[in-house]
Order: structure tokens, then C-alpha cells, then sequence
């Protein structure tokens, strides 16, 4: 079963656009499991425009399912990640300045530092995931790494889903073939929505975990939070 873990940076964006705790993030998450989510996902950046660092320490203390923390591995993300010793730390490449995470690692240029922050990570009893391109070069440089799973970045993918969906998901399933015979995880993530998904994880029927936020949250605002998490879920595990 693929597992669906709910990226909950949109409630905290809209909390934090009018000052006060309305929505209560703390609460949002716990109702996601409630509602079956089986995951919540943070990325808490240093200016803190969405997810604050009060918010991943009361986190801490409520979530019951996976809890999934991405972040570029500075200083600051290497200390939230010994403290909290979630289920998962996601690391993305990206700087703190831009508005949501838009590539993949490069394993080659950047194997060093990877091997070390993994190291480390995998030493405080965490899981690691690494963002990928979906490149067969680079889900072998992720490997050469030590991380236990890459996360495919599937905006291409959702972007070229409408044009030609099976040429669109391709490379996606490429990469995760040779993840597969290289032993690691596979998770996915970014732009997958009601449209995309399903056909995503038919392509790639052993994906262990998609995480979602954005379309996720905006399609709540019409159907309702528990109604919309079902019919995710739906689209992973139950749609032929």
C-alpha cells in the first residue's frame, strides 16, 4: 500500500496571513490522521513563512502516524532533526530564499556533504529520503549516498500528465525500477493531485509513500478535508 502523507504547509500560510492560530495546525495534522493520512509532512523554512519551528515542537508531541520533515540540511535543519527524531527527514536541495522546492539533488557534485548529513541523520535512528530528478544516473549517485529512499519530483511529470501521460511518466518509472534494484525506497511528491495520481501509481505500483500538500488543501476547500483525504486515498489504493 502506498501511503499517503499530507504536507500541511498551506494551513500554516493561511494562519500566518492573518496573525492568531486560526487554523490550528496542531489540530489540521491530527484531524488529517483522523481522517486517514497516514503521514504529516512539515518543511519548515528558516524565515518561517508557513510551518514555524513552535509548530514542528508541538508536532512532535501529537502526531501518531509518519511524521516527514524536509529541508535543505543546514545547521539549523541538522538540529531540529536530532531533537524531534521524526520517522523521516526529506532533503531537498533547495535554498531557504525560494518559494517551494523546484529540483532535485545532483548525487555527484554534492555526494560528499549527502554522505555525511545522511550519516548523521541515519545515526539519530531517522530515515532518510533524498529529492531526485527522475534520472537513473542520479538514483545511483543516491544509493552511492547511504540514503534508505530517493523522492521523485514529479513536476515534470504533472506538467506533461495532459499532453501524453504515458510518455510523461516514462523516465518516472525508469528511475524507480532501478530504484527498486538498488534496494531503496521510493516516495513521490510535488504537483501530484486528484488527476495525476492515480495514473502515477499504477505506473509505479510499488511507490511506499506520496506526500501532497497544495493540491491537497485547495481541493479541501471544496470538498471538505475528510472527504478530499479519502478520495486521495482512493486514487492510490483502490482505483483499478
Amino acid at each position: 500500500m502506498t501511503k499517503l502523507s499530507v504536507n500541511i504547509n498551506k494551513i500554516a500560510t493561511l494562519r500566518n496571513a492573518r496573525g492568531g492560530n486560526k487554523p490550528d495546525v496542531v489540530q489540521v495534522a491530527q484531524d488529517c490522521e483522523r481522517f486517514g493520512a497516514q503521514g504529516i509532512t512539515v518543511h519548515p523554512r528558516p524565515d518561517e513563512r508557513h510551518i514555524r519551528l513552535s509548530d514542528v515542537m508541538a508536532l512532535k508531541e501529537v502526531v501518531t502516524t509518519e511524521f516527514n520533515i524536509e529541508g535543505y540540511p543546514d545547521e539549523r535543519y541538522m538540529r531540529i532533526i536530532e531533537e524531534v527524531r521524526p520517522a523521516q527527514a526529506t532533503l531537498v536541495p533547495d535554498p531557504p530564499h525560494v518559494l517551494t522546492s523546484n529540483a532535485g539533488w545532483d548525487t555527484y557534485a554534492r555526494k560528499e556533504q549527502l554522505q555525511e548529513v545522511i550519516a548523521q541523520i541515519k545515526g539519530w535512528g531517522v530515515r532518510t529520503s533524498i529529492f531526485v530528478e527522475p534520472e537513473e544516473l542520479m538514483v545511483e549517485g543516491a544509493a552511492a549516498c547511504g540514503t534508505d529512499r530517493i523522492e521523485l519530483y514529479t513536476e515534470a511529470y504533472a506538467r506533461g500528465y495532459h499532453n501524453n501521460k504515458e510518455e510523461a511518466v516514462q523516465a518516472y518509472a525508469n528511475a524507480a525500477y532501478r530504484a527498486k534494484a538498488l534496494g531503496l525506497g521510493i516516495n513521490a511528491g510535488h504537483d501530484l493531485d486528484l488527476e495525476n495520481l492515480a495514473f502515477l501509481k499504477r505506473s509505479i505500483p510499488y511507490i511506499d509513500e506520496v506526500s501532497i500538500g497544495h493540491a491537497l488543501i485547495s481541493d479541501a476547500l471544496y470538498y471538505g478535508l475528510e472527504n478530499t483525504i479519502q478520495m486521495y486515498l482512493r486514487k492510490l489504493n483502490i482505483e483499478p
